[in-house]
């Protein structure tokens, strides 16, 4: 009352009197007309995509500083990208690796982007596929023997029996089929070798070369060329190629359509002078079955397959770390296909080198290097 800040209306109700240039704004109300919509420049190619603005006002009315954000169906990452330039942690996921894909470019793109980790975590559909066609879990070693009878059956291979790891025989390789719900892991590759050393012998189970063909509906984005190398340095050559989904549709299984084919290739070349070493890609083989035709007529070089790419200069054998990286825009269409850096100190390094293709699919190398 000492201030006259108290208005008694006609009615003799009490109220606070605010003056226009005391207010902090206007309260929001339900429906958000204020909000520009997306503009061309901004568009992603993703028609549920979300104005940053709009995602902006969400977090920060919802969370503070250091929340944690999650996006179950993240499609192009505007929330991951919000919430990251926020400062809040976030968790983003989608079934599709052409999302998580735009969404890493996206987050790469933020100056002063924090590390984050991708990972891939097996798919629903196919859980339910192998319930509808096998079992449920109350009968886990049925089902996971049927299963895999199946795919073997498909791939012209010869169950076999007696180990863990190896369950096929293909004119004298062995077979592993991988889990309907987990990708290929370089762990895995590692339990393979091993039971493969005690699979030497004469028996009719026994394998006539050193190789193994790895199936698998996904593989894990770390694994491809490390696990070559892997393979490669226990003196056995193995393949790793890709379960189709048409494996899930009846039609197809009936008809014959059921096709297998090797993950990408990547081929670097490596030069070193002292400190300094440069990478560049020299070749890029990618599997033709997930790829449309007319994609495929219209790829005239090699690197026209590869969107993005990018170097762990020193990789511990841990989380990839992007130190260095390049992809495609709307802005900029063409691609550096070299790379360069001057370590501190002599020593010897393991380089990752990532790739991610037109479709969203990662195809890791790692190489090693001694410099003085």
């Amino acid at each position: 009352m000492e201030q006259n800040l108290i208005v008694i209306s006609k009615n003799d109700v009490p109220r606070y009197k605010k003056y226009l240039d005391e207010a902090k704004g206007v309260l929001a109300q339900s429906i958000w007309d204020d909000i520009k919509p997306l503009t061309r420049k901004d568009m992603l190619g993703y028609p549920t995509q979300k104005p940053e603005a709009l995602l902006d006002r969400i977090i920060r009315a919802s969370s503070n500083e250091g929340d944690l954000v999650l996006d179950c169906f993240c499609g192009s990452g505007t929330t991951a990208a919000v919430a990251e330039k926020l400062n809040r942690r976030w968790i983003a996921c989608d079934l599709g690796r052409f999302a998580i894909h735009t969404t890493r470019k996206r987050l790469l793109s933020i100056e002063g982007v924090k590390p984050f980790v991708v990972q891939n975590l097996g798919k629903y559909e196919r859980q339910a596929w192998q319930a509808a066609e096998f079992g449920g879990p109350e009968r886990a070693a049925e089902v996971t023997a049927r299963y895999r009878r199946f795919i073997l059956e498909l791939y012209h291979a010869r169950p076999i029996q007696g180990y863990t790891w190896l369950h096929g025989l293909k004119q004298g390789r062995m077979v592993h089929v991988g889990a309907v719900d987990a990708p290929i892991s370089p762990g895995d590759v590692r339990q393979i070798a091993l039971e493969f050393r005690q699979a030497t012998g004469t028996g009719k189970d026994a394998p006539s070369v050193r190789a193994v063909d790895v199936l698998g509906w996904d593989f894990a984005f770390e694994l491809n060329e490390v696990a070559r190398q892997q393979a490669a340095q226990a003196n056995i050559v193995m393949r790793f190629l890709r379960i189709p989904r048409e494996v899930l549709e009846k039609k197809a299984v009936e008809q014959g359509d059921i096709r297998f084919f090797e993950l990408a290739a990547l081929s670097v070349e490596v030069a070193q002078k002292k400190r300094e070493v440069s990478l560049k890609l020299t070749d890029f083989v990618i599997p033709p079955d997930d790829v449309p035709t007319d994609v495929q007529a219209a790829i005239t070089h090699w690197a026209q397959w590869i969107d993005y790419w990018a170097v762990d200069w020193d990789n511990k054998g841990d989380t990839f770390h992007n130190m260095w990286q390049t992809y495609r825009t709307r802005k900029e269409k063409s691609l550096k296909l070299w790379a360069g850096h001057e370590y501190d100190a002599p020593g010897e390094y393991a380089i990752m080198v990532k790739v991610i293709d037109i479709l969203g699919n990662d195809t890791t190398k790692t190489l090693r290097v001694r410099v003085t």
